[in-house]
């Protein structure tokens, strides 16, 4: 079963794994889901926050 997919470059929804407007990768669109027993958030939570530092927001 196909799910559809989000382009990371331009935006563009597709079925496809390859975007065909621009040729770059489409992913999964959805965020991941809750759960209070994430064990994972805290290295979810360093990793965002080291990508605000590169780019100067922090």
């Amino acid at each position: 079963m196909k799910h559809i997919l989000k382009c990371v470059k331009c935006g563009q929804y597709t079925m496809e794994e390859k975007c065909p407007k621009c040729g770059g990768e489409a992913t999964n669109p959805k965020p991941a889901k809750y759960s209070p027993e994430d064990s994972y958030g805290k290295y979810r939570r360093e990793a965002k926050k080291e990508e605000f530092k590169k780019k100067g927001l922090l």
